[in-house]
């Protein structure tokens, strides 16, 4: 198969995750690949990925070779790949729109944001010019208009779009619509970590629906000490972010919650904690006889390396889908990748919907097969 060539806007600790893993799983067999989701789809390996472009605003980054911006602060992820290559790709100052909350401008650690002092690039030209196949996106929260912005350059430069931030994208039929006329596939919105506290939350409410446990109310309270919870203390980023979360549990019941029985968003910012995240989840329902039940959840994860996995799977099922000319929304990997897809399906059901589009079936077919089940 050939390489996957991709640009990446937000050179932040997903971004660094990413590109580790992409060199970490280069160097394991099948045979011991730990953590991987899918090792091999439609036969293309993480190790077939390559970052050809990359798009940031922080003075530290921009102008940066790849591999030393990944490490630059104010990321903090965890680093399992330090010996890393030069990759000959210069980060590009790209536009700052409303990709950096002012709060964060000033803010008294190494956390906070040096904008650089250059103009802009082209971004839809650099894509052009790098010959990437697909942008993804990895923009802060609440970007509403810096991800509107790298999703029409994406059109402009006629490459796929992955994105994987609360901007909602994909999942908009304006947005899909554009992608399907130009032939170009989309993946998103805000993608979903491998083991997280939405995919943990989803697959209990889930469980407590098929055993007949009515689920009465319930809270996801997450933490961290990265630069995405330091950006969340601004509220006003918020509202897409907790709809996308909210809405990823509430499509596993067979009656949505009332609003104000289900709370599920960021927490608090602690800034010892780097890039652990920490989920407090507790559900309150009732068993048979009518009587209370409920359960307390802690969650601890190392934040960008546990969506990584998500990532790989959504680039490579997204190159599958540009090899074969088709455009617009994916609704499988979406699903199965992301929390706010177009349209939402139980996570087992999105497995199969992507396995069979690997296959060259139709994955419509398989949500209709599982409700004639």
């Amino acid at each position: 198969m050939s390489e996957i060539k991709i640009a990446i806007a937000g050179v932040g600790n997903c971004a660094s995750s990413l590109i580790q893993g992409v060199e970490y799983y280069s160097h394991v067999g099948s045979e011991a690949c730990i953590g991987l989701m899918n090792y091999e789809i439609g036969g293309y390996l993480a190790s077939d990925i390559r970052v050809v472009a990359a798009f940031d605003v922080d003075k530290r980054k921009v102008g940066k070779d790849l591999r030393d911006a990944i490490f630059a602060k104010p990321n903090c992820t965890k680093i399992f790949s330090p010996d890393l290559p030069e990759f000959g790709v210069e980060v590009k100052m790209g536009p700052v729109l409303d990709g950096v909350s002012s709060h964060m401008l000033g803010y008294p650690s190494d956390r906070t944001f040096l904008v650089a002092d250059r103009e802009p690039c082209d971004v839809a030209k650099e894509l052009e010019k790098s010959g990437a196949d697909i942008l993804v996106n990895y923009m802060p929260v609440g970007s509403e208009e810096a991800t509107r912005f790298y999703a029409q350059a994406a059109l402009d430069a006629g490459v796929g779009f992955i994105n994987c931030m609360p901007v909602f994208i994909a999942s908009d039929e304006r947005w899909a619509r554009k992608f399907e006329e130009r032939r170009l596939p989309i993946v998103g919105d805000d993608i979903k970590s491998q083991f997280g506290a939405t995919i943990v939350h989803r697959a209990l409410a889930n469980l407590m629906m098929k055993r007949g446990v009515k689920l009465d109310r319930t809270y996801q309270l997450n933490t961290g000490g990265n630069t995405d919870f330091l950006n969340m203390l601004n509220q006003d980023r918020l509202k897409s972010k907790r709809i996308s979360k909210t809405e990823a549990v509430q499509s596993v019941l067979d009656t949505p919650l009332p609003s104000e029985n289900i709370h599920i968003g960021p927490s608090d910012y602690v800034p010892w904690q780097n890039d652990n995240k920490i989920c407090f989840l507790r559900m309150e329902g009732r068993i048979f006889g009518d009587v209370p039940i409920n359960l307390e959840l802690r969650l601890s994860v190392e934040d960008s390396p546990n969506s990584a996995g998500s990532a790989i799977d959504a680039i490579r099922v997204c190159k599958i889908a540009i090899d074969r000319g088709i455009g617009g929304p994916l609704k499988g990997i979406s699903a199965y990748t992301m929390k706010h897809p177009p349209v939402q399906y139980q996570d087992e059901v999105a497995k199969r919907m992507v396995e069979a589009f690997i296959n060259s079936e139709d994955e419509e077919e398989i949500p209709k097969q599982s409700q004639r089940g």
